[in-house]
């Protein structure tokens, strides 16, 4: 056969149609009895190698040493920067200090570090921001059956690092959902207008003591400091309307501050008259009950010194009398001549005296 001679000896070779014999492992090294070395040869060659020693001696060990003792240190040693705290676990499990700014050790790998940001966050909702906002998360239905869109924000830190990170798997979720689910039940209860401007504060201040009720009993070791309403309107399909009624409200509002403004000044007039009717009355009976007590009493001191003597009196009352009667009249006196014959018939007595008057003013 043709592969007889692949041996290149020229003759039949046993060890198979190459020249190795069956099980040999090909051309490998061979002891001296043409036999392949076993595992035991091969280990003392290695230590016939090595009987030296190692490169560099105990110095190569010693720097393995610092290298792997460096390597822990650095990991050990860890800094806590400002406005960080940081929880050490060690197997897993939280201890009850915690570490605050600066640089602290523990034993790397069984103890690990937590940093936890205690700065105040903002999670805004209904606004579209984030990955996991969207501006339908504010459209809520308010008391009157109304649709407002309410786009607010809550700030909030981390008072409590431990429950924190354990108690609650995704914590800035759990506020979206607590904050929205507030908003959703304070503006339930209200009329629309009371959302969009009547009442603001005192729904932040709702949402704010629900929102932090609920996370409090989950345990997620957060305080809510404020909330607050950025802005609440109707939703972009119905605005036009919206805007048509906040007008029409205007409207009715402007009215009916003109027709108290109109009220209020006849009413002030008809005060002011009625005032001044009472002053003008009671000085009316002031003068008239003060000149029937002078009367009285002139009267009164009259009759008295009439008591004492009554013909001098009765005739001083005549006089005064005729005096008052006659003072402001037109009155010719004529007596009666010697002869009895009087005057002339028609003599115009007083359109004489009027001359005389005019030509001594003059």
């Amino acid at each position: 056969m043709p592969w007889e001679n692949n041996g290149g000896g020229g003759g039949r070779n046993n060890g198979g149609p190459w020249g190795q014999a069956p099980g040999g492992g090909g051309g490998g090294p061979r002891r001296p009895g043409g036999n392949t070395p076993n595992l035991e040869d091969i280990l003392n060659r290695g230590r016939a190698q090595f009987g030296g020693g190692l490169p560099g001696g105990r110095w190569l060990l010693v720097g393995a040493f610092l290298a792997v003792a460096a390597f822990w240190g650095v990991n050990s040693i860890y800094q806590i920067n400002p406005q960080e705290v940081g929880v050490e676990l060690r197997f897993g499990k939280p201890k009850p200090d915690l570490s605050g700014q600066g640089l602290h050790f523990m034993l790397w790998p069984i103890d690990t570090v937590e940093r936890v940001v205690t700065t105040v966050n903002q999670t805004q909702i209904g606004v579209g921001s984030g990955s996991r906002a969207s501006v339908s998360d504010g459209l809520m239905l308010s008391g009157d059956q109304n649709i407002v869109n309410v786009q607010f924000s809550v700030f909030w830190y981390i008072s409590e690092p431990i429950d924190y990170l354990f108690n609650v798997r995704d914590q800035e979720s759990m506020i979206r959902y607590a904050a929205e689910s507030a908003m959703r039940e304070v503006v339930g209860r209200r009329p629309a207008q009371e959302v969009y401007s009547d009442d603001r504060a005192g729904i932040q201040e709702n949402v704010l003591r629900i929102t932090q009720n609920t996370l409090q009993n989950y345990g997620l070791g957060v305080t809510v400091s404020q909330v607050l309403i950025e802005n609440a309107s109707p939703p972009s399909e119905v605005i036009d309307a919206f805007n048509e009624v906040q007008r029409a409200r205007q409207d009715e509002t402007r009215l009916q501050e003109d027709a108290r403004s109109y009220a209020n000044t006849l009413l002030g007039d008809a005060r002011g008259r009625a005032a001044a009717l009472r002053e003008e009355a009671a000085g009316y009976t002031n003068r008239v009950v003060q000149e029937a007590t002078g009367e009285a009493e002139r009267f009164n001191s009259i009759y008295a010194e009439y008591v004492n003597a009554p013909d001098v009196t009765r005739t001083r009352l005549f006089l005064e009398t005729m005096e008052e009667v006659l003072g402001g009249s037109e009155k010719v006196i004529i007596e009666n001549g010697t002869q009895g014959s009087g005057v002339v018939p028609y003599l115009p007595l007083p359109e004489l005296r009027s001359r005389a008057s005019g030509s001594t003013g003059n």
